[in-house]
Order: C-alpha cells, then structure tokens, then sequence
C-alpha cells in the first residue's frame, strides 16, 4: 500500500508548468494529503482513502469545495472510466487513521449530491463512450443514484453490470460542491476516495471557498492549470477570502 506525503508549492507548479492563474484577494496554502490504511469499496473492496485536515487553510468558514482531475493517462481505464474514479467525499470532525474508520463516518450533512454540484467533464481515453460512469444523461450532470458520492461504496471495476457507486471525472475533469451551509475548518477533516487504488492523480487543484462556485471573482479563474502531483500527495489550495 503506497502512502503519499510529498507537498508541492506553487513555486514549484509555475516552474514546472508556467501557467496558472493569480487571482487578487485569493492566497496559497499547500496542504499534504494522506492515504489512510487499507482499503474499503462496495463488495469488490479497492477504494483508497485519503485525507486531509483543513486547519490550515485561513478561512473562518467553507462555503465550496472543488477538486480538479490530472490524471492525463496516468492509471485507470479508458472511455467512459477514464480520469480520476471518485467514490465518495466526507467531511468530518473525526480524525481517522484507517480508511474503514472514513467509510463508517456519518459525515456532516452539508452536500447536496443531487442539486449542489457542478461538473465539467474531462477529456475520455479512446475508446471513448457516450459520456463518462456515474455521470446523468447529457454528461454534464452528477448521477448520485449510481456515483453515490456520499457512501464509500465503490466497486473496483468496469465491468457492465457491476460498476457502481462513483463518478469517472475523465481526465482534467473538473468537479464543485456547493454546501448548504458555511462550515468552520478549525478541525474539520476532508477525505476522498479513488476507486481501484491505482495511483490516478485526484486533482491538479484543490479550491476551498468561503464563496459558492458561481460568484464572480475580480479576475480570472480560481483553480491552478495543469499542475500534476504525484499520486495524490501534493494539492495546492486556493483559499478565497470575501
């Protein structure tokens, strides 16, 4: 079981990629994320879970989270599983060391998986499909009867039947979630599960606001281009202060 703990600054990222977006009113933090031991998933168990305490990003309350894939080939399937394979995603005050512990959390009942997200695919492997696993009918949508985003509930293939219980981001997928309500970081853990523990890359970026995604910003986008971590050790957070 590989465990990623590296960090990647933005320094780093602009050296790497030369192209990202600065935006006034808008810092920085560089947050680890940790994979959590063992695995959990559906009845084919291979979903790997990894977290991150949200302490450290500066902001009294969290209003949307977003996550960006960069896989760009790196693990995973081709049409409609390509790109990072979310199972779920929790927020929780608990503080877990193993990734059972993350799938029996009750959560904080702050998404609204049916109505609260926005989802603007990435590109599918050929050969590609119709749209992407877990998605609703025009591709753009989130189907949370089948990705179940809240429930670690993922099997661990691409077999039809019997995929179920995530959302194929496709790679350079980009995926928002607006809360209900404004949540306190102080303490607040954040985990994610990647379907089929294969090392895809979750997310060139990693956006918390204390906005919902749709407010206008003063300039350009938010979320950092093109920046590929390793595996999922390293996530810039962009923290918008209002």
């Amino acid at each position: 079981m590989r465990t990623w703990r590296n960090t990647f600054t933005v320094l780093t990222c602009a050296l790497a990629i030369g192209a990202f977006a600065v935006v006034a009113q808008a810092d920085v933090v560089s947050v680890p994320f940790t994979q959590l031991s063992g695995i959990t998933g559906g009845a084919i168990a291979g979903t790997a879970v990894y977290e991150t305490d949200l302490s450290a990003v500066g902001l009294t309350s969290i209003l949307s989270i977003s996550i960006q894939d960069a896989s760009f080939g790196l693990g995973g399937a081709a049409g409609q599983f390509s790109g990072f394979d979310l199972d779920a995603i929790k927020l929780s005050t608990t503080d877990c060391a193993t990734a059972a512990c993350a799938a029996g959390l009750a959560g904080l009942a702050v998404f609204n998986f049916p109505g609260g997200t926005i989802f603007a695919p990435g590109v599918q492997r050929v050969p590609t499909d119709p749209k992407l696993f877990g998605t609703g009918a025009t591709g753009t949508t989130v189907d949370n009867t089948v990705a179940t985003l809240g429930v670690f509930d993922g099997e661990s293939t691409t077999a039809i039947p019997g995929a179920f219980g995530f959302l194929s981001m496709g790679d350079g997928g980009l995926l928002s979630f607006n809360l209900t309500a404004p949540v306190d970081p102080a303490g607040l853990h954040l985990y994610i599960g990647e379907v089929g523990d294969n090392g895809e890359v979750a997310a060139g970026s990693v956006v918390v606001r204390d906005t919902p995604v749709g407010v206008p910003e003063p300039s350009s986008t938010l979320f950092l281009l093109g920046f590929a971590a390793a595996g999922l050790g390293g996530f810039a957070w962009w923290r918008r202060r209002g």
